[in-house]
C-alpha cells in the first residue's frame, strides 16, 4: 500500500514471544515521531512500539492478544495530507475499535480495562512505559502485589484453632474473690530464702513413729507451726483491715490452699493452729486435704481464716509473685519449691561453700494493714523457726 509507512514489532524481543497488549492511539489520530503507539508483551517485558515517522494512524492490522513475531506489521501511518479520508474508510467497527473514556483520555483502553476489573487507580501507579506512562503491565503487577499483601494480612490475622471451656461455679467464684481482692489492697510481696536442713532432719527422725498412728508428717506441717511461731513475734500479720482500725485476731486459722486438679483450689482451714502440736496439725492437713480431693469438706472446714499458705513450689515453681491474699486476711505466705543449693555458711569463724535444701519464701501483704518492717520481722523469724527446728 504506496504511501503508507509499516508499525513493525522489533526485530529483537526480551523473551520468547511478544503478544500485542494494548493500541495507545485509535485510528484517525495524528501521531508524531517517536510517539508510543502500542504495547507489546512478552514473558520478561512490557515494550512500547513508537511511531516511525509523522502522520495519521491509518490501520490497526493486530489486535490485543494477537501474537506479534518479530518485525511483523501491526498497523500502518498515512501521511497527514488526506489521512483523513482514507483512515475513516479503514477505521475499525465500534466493536472492534478500543474505546476511550472521555474522563481518562491519558489512559489507554487496556489501563482504564484494568482498573475496573481489579478496583485500582490508575493514578496511584508508577508508570514504566515512555514518559512515566502507566502500562497494562503495570496494572497487572500493582494487582497481583495487592493480592500478595491480602494474603498475607489475611494469614496474620486468620482465627487460630481453639476451643471454649465453659468455667465451672468454682473458677467463676475464684475468679471473682481474686478480682476483688486486687482492687481493694494494695499488694507488696517479701522475698527470704530459708534453709529446710534442720526440718528435713526432724521429719526423718519422727516421720515413722507418726506414720505408724496413721499421720503423714509434710513439710506442710512444719510451715504452719512455724507460722504460729512468727504470728507470736508480729501478731500483726494476723489481721483484717477495717476502714476505722486493724483487727488482729488471738487465734490462727490457717488456710492451706490445695489444688483440685482441673477444677480449681480450695482453702481449707486449721483453726487454732497455735494451740496445736506438730503432729496434731500434721493429722489435720491430712484429713483436711483427703476430704478437700474427695469433695468431702464441711461448711465450717473452710470458713473463719485469718491467714494462708501456698506452698506452690509442689507444682514446681520457685517464685510466685505476688500470690493474691485471700480477702480480707492481710497476708499470705508462699513457700516455693525445695532444691538442692550452693551457699555460703560460716563455720569456726571460716566461710565454708555448702550445698543445703532452700526454698525461697515470700510474704505478700496488704499495705494499707502492713509495712515492711512488720513484714521482714515476720519473715525473720519464720526463718529462724525453720532453720533452728528442734524437739
Amino acid at each position: 500500500m504506496s504511501g503508507f509507512i509499516e508499525i513493525n514489532a522489533p526485530l529483537e524481543q526480551e523473551g520468547t514471544k511478544a503478544v500485542v497488549r494494548n493500541w495507545l492511539k485509535k485510528v484517525g489520530e495524528s501521531v508524531r515521531e517517536g510517539d508510543a503507539l502500542v504495547e507489546l508483551e512478552t514473558d520478561k517485558v512490557t515494550q512500547e512500539v513508537a511511531a516511525p515517522a509523522d502522520g495519521v494512524l491509518a490501520e490497526i492490522l493486530m489486535q490485543n492478544g494477537d501474537n506479534a513475531a518479530p518485525g511483523a506489521v501491526l498497523g500502518r501511518i498515512g501521511s497527514a495530507a488526506g489521512g483523513d479520508a482514507r483512515s475513516a474508510a479503514l477505521a475499525p467497527t465500534a466493536a472492534e475499535a478500543p474505546t476511550v473514556a472521555e474522563e481518562s483520555p491519558h489512559y489507554s483502553p487496556a489501563v482504564r480495562h484494568a482498573a475496573k476489573e481489579y478496583g485500582i487507580d490508575p493514578g496511584t501507579i508508577t508508570g514504566t512505559g515512555r514518559d512515566g506512562r502507566v502500562t497494562r503491565a503495570d496494572m497487572d503487577r500493582a494487582f497481583a502485589a495487592m493480592a500478595e499483601r491480602s494474603a498475607k494480612k489475611a494469614a496474620r490475622t486468620a482465627a487460630r484453632p481453639s476451643r471454649k471451656v465453659p468455667h465451672s461455679d468454682m473458677r467463676l467464684a475464684i475468679a471473682s474473690h481474686m478480682l476483688q481482692s486486687v482492687t481493694t489492697a494494695p499488694h507488696v510481696t517479701a522475698v527470704f530464702e530459708a534453709d529446710f536442713s534442720a526440718i528435713m532432719r526432724h521429719r526423718d527422725e519422727h516421720k515413722a513413729k507418726l506414720a505408724a498412728d496413721g499421720i503423714n508428717l509434710s513439710y506442710t506441717a512444719y510451715l504452719v507451726s512455724a507460722s504460729a511461731a512468727a504470728m507470736r513475734a508480729v501478731p500483726e500479720v494476723n489481721s483484717r483491715w477495717h476502714e476505722d482500725a486493724l483487727e488482729v485476731f488471738d487465734d490462727l486459722n490457717v488456710g492451706i490452699g490445695t489444688a483440685l486438679g482441673g477444677r480449681g483450689v480450695i482453702v481449707p482451714v486449721i483453726h487454732q493452729a497455735q494451740k496445736l502440736s506438730l503432729a496434731e496439725i500434721a493429722a489435720k492437713l491430712q484429713d483436711l486435704t483427703a476430704r478437700a480431693r474427695t469433695n468431702a469438706l464441711e461448711p465450717e472446714d473452710v470458713k473463719g481464716g485469718t491467714f494462708t499458705i501456698s506452698n506452690h513450689g509442689v507444682s514446681g515453681s520457685l517464685l510466685a509473685a505476688p500470690i493474691i491474699i485471700n480477702q480480707p486476711q492481710s497476708a499470705i505466705l508462699g513457700v516455693g519449691r525445695l532444691e538442692k543449693r550452693v551457699v555460703v555458711r560460716e563455720v569456726d569463724g571460716i566461710d565454708t561453700i555448702q550445698i543445703r535444701p532452700m526454698a525461697y519464701v515470700s510474704l505478700t501483704i496488704d499495705h494499707r494493714s502492713l509495712d515492711a518492717h512488720q513484714t521482714n520481722a515476720w519473715l525473720t523469724h519464720f526463718v529462724r523457726a525453720l532453720e533452728d527446728w528442734s524437739d
